[in-house]
């Protein structure tokens, strides 16, 4: 016999973000100066003008909201487009439906917009019958394809102050619509706004994660900590901030400000890519240090066979050993300099004539004597290694970095007296 299966229907509900988000431009936060009284959005708005846009900024800072407003304020046909999962017929459709009385599209993740549906739109916006809103975390000058990102307006979105948040999340829980069924202290307030990655959406969703767990209580900061495992950090290394973090990790040690660099090797090893971490450090010990400590270099072969091999926790030591051992190092660009002085030459087209006594074999009738240096003092002596029009070219300067650069300076000057005379 059959047993009758009870089925439970379960009310699926909103996200509280989506029930709270804005619905008009002066309940954003963070954007004045795109939404304020002067922004260009607001002017835009008051004037009736709507145009072809590019919003850029991080995750949770109010890219989509200002998007619906702006389609709900103008009143056009609206369409959506994620350019991650829908595929060129699908934007087909939409232009096929709106060829009479144009339309809003707002793409989503337009960084990674094929180059074939790019080269599909481009006529399309540049008529006019589409206008465009295309919304990244990516800097668009770098992902963006230039035919598109030149007719249309980029707007940057700044990164929300944890102050801010603060803010929204006491008016949320204090909210008249008792969204919360439970109380939070200031101090789990303040946790949640400086842990959430500037990400408005990721602060009002811990809000919420906190209330479902403990509904109807009143919540005290160890009891935040139990459900909020981590700070919410941005891990996506598709994502602006993650390179912001590298760039901000390379220019600390070579500002040789040792506690900045520790902080952002930190916020590195959080997200655990050791990879990024070690091939950065690979680069600034050759960039940024050079002559100053040749040492460094052998450190970091060693430090990364290190961490290869004992993976994380533990390869925070030798990495934080490396880190301190390079932000406290005397820095030499003098490598890099050097060698781009040469490029630029060569990329001028400044490739004269090798001189014949440097040639393996030389033309019988114009035979020139190659001096062996070797059988010399010093293995030093005078003879012409640049071309004629080149021989007075320098390209190693150098800088007093360090004992080893200020040794190599030295060196130069005396062999410099002897094959230059």
């Amino acid at each position: 016999m059959l047993k009758l299966l009870q089925v439970i229907k379960m009310e699926i509900k909103k996200p509280l973000a989506y029930i709270i988000r804005p619905k008009n431009l002066n309940e954003i936060v963070g954007q004045d100066h795109l939404v304020g009284k002067s922004g260009v959005i607001t002017k835009m708005i008051n004037n009736d003008q709507l145009f072809s846009m590019i919003l850029y900024g991080p995750p949770g800072v109010g890219k989509t909201t200002i998007a619906t407003i702006l389609s709900d304020k103008f009143g056009i046909n609206s369409f959506t487009f994620n350019a991650s999962t829908d595929k060129k017929s699908d934007l087909k459709e939409i232009i096929l439906k709106s060829k009479n009385y144009g339309c809003l599209l707002v793409i989503d993740e337009i960084h990674r917009m094929n180059k074939d549906v790019q080269d599909y739109l481009l006529p399309h916006v540049e008529s006019g019958n589409v206008l465009m809103i295309g919304l990244t975390t990516n800097n668009p000058y770098h992902s963006v394809n230039r035919a598109i990102r030149s007719r249309c307006h980029v707007l940057k979105l700044k990164e929300i102050d944890s102050n801010d948040i603060f803010n929204l999340l006491k008016k949320v829980s204090k909210s008249k619509e008792d969204y919360l069924k439970c109380n939070y202290t200031d101090e789990v307030l303040k946790y949640i706004s400086v842990n959430s990655g500037n990400d408005i959406r990721s602060s009002i969703n811990s809000l919420e994660i906190l209330a479902m767990a403990y509904e109807n209580e009143d919540i005290d900061i160890e009891m935040a900590k139990k459900v909020l495992l981590k700070p919410s950090l941005a891990l996506d290394k598709d994502e602006d901030n993650y390179y912001n973090i590298l760039s901000a990790f390379q220019k600390s040690i070579r500002g040789s400000d040792v506690d900045a660099s520790l902080h952002y090797l930190a916020r590195l090893l959080v997200m655990e890519d050791l990879e990024s971490i070690l091939r950065r450090l690979t680069v600034i010990a050759y960039e940024d240090i050079g002559f100053g400590n040749p040492s460094i270099i052998t450190k970091m072969d060693a430090c990364y066979n290190a961490v290869v091999r004992i993976g994380m926790p533990e390869a925070r030591i030798p990495l934080s050993l490396l880190v301190i051992d390079m932000a406290l190092s005397p820095k030499s660009n003098t490598a890099e300099v050097s060698i781009d002085k040469a490029i630029k030459d060569i990329n001028a087209g400044l490739t004269p004539k090798i001189p014949n006594h440097l040639i393996n074999v030389a033309n019988f009738e114009d035979k020139a004597k190659y001096i062996y240096p070797h059988d010399y003092e010093e293995a030093l002596v005078y003879q012409q290694y640049l071309p004629d029009s080149l021989k007075n070219k320098v390209y190693f300067e150098g800088i007093p970095s360090g004992k080893y650069e200020k040794a190599l300076l030295s060196q130069n000057v005396k062999i410099k007296k002897v094959i230059k005379k």
